[in-house]
């Protein structure tokens, strides 16, 4: 493990998690790592569905998964975060993992939003089933400036912890905006 990637850690944290056969749900697809990560957790029964709204991100996960033999898990959607309660019913998902910020290596003036992420978010906590987990790696500073990072850091701060427990861990000794990983764990 890389001790400095949020990814890693997050994925850390999502394999105690794990339900072979499960639904999983990469939120942001971005360059396939995710959704190749969930395609594992959710095993030969299990399935992914991985959103992005660039088809260069549809291309190379598609491309990724089928090297790594593992495309058959996967159902890739050309389509908005905000959008996914149009192909996931309520209380169906084991895991939802956000990577918020822009695609690796491409254009960063294609990111997410503050106004669409905070939909998805929504939208995922209804999706999610009870004992299922949000893993969400927020970044900031530099292109992706502030906005997004403090209206999700707000909005979760306010789930009901009757219904949700909210877990924000920090890298404490890391200049420059380091990206906080955040865990949501529905009762």
């Amino acid at each position: 493990m890389n001790y400095s990637q949020i990814t890693d850690w997050c994925h850390e944290i999502m394999k105690t998690r794990k339900n072979e056969g499960g639904l999983y749900v990469d939120a942001t697809m971005g360059k396939g790592n995710d959704t190749e990560f969930l395609c594992r957790l959710a095993g030969e029964k299990g399935k992914v569905l991985a959103f992005d709204i660039q088809m260069e991100a549809i291309e190379h996960t598609r491309a990724r998964l089928g090297n790594a033999l593992l495309a058959d898990r996967a159902e890739l959607i050309l389509d908005g975060h905000e959008n996914m309660d149009r192909y996931l019913e309520k209380e169906t998902a084991d895991i939802i993992c956000f990577n918020f910020g822009y695609l690796p290596g491409g254009d960063h003036n294609v990111s997410t939003k503050p106004e669409t992420s905070i939909i998805a978010i929504t939208k995922a906590l209804e999706i999610l089933k009870p004992d299922g987990m949000l893993s969400l790696c927020i970044y900031s500073g530099g292109d992706s400036g502030f906005a997004e990072k403090d209206a999700v850091l707000d909005y979760l701060k306010k789930l009901s912890s009757k219904e949700y427990v909210v877990i924000r861990n920090d890298y404490y000794n890391r200049p420059h905006h380091p990206p906080i990983p955040v865990f949501v764990f529905k009762k």
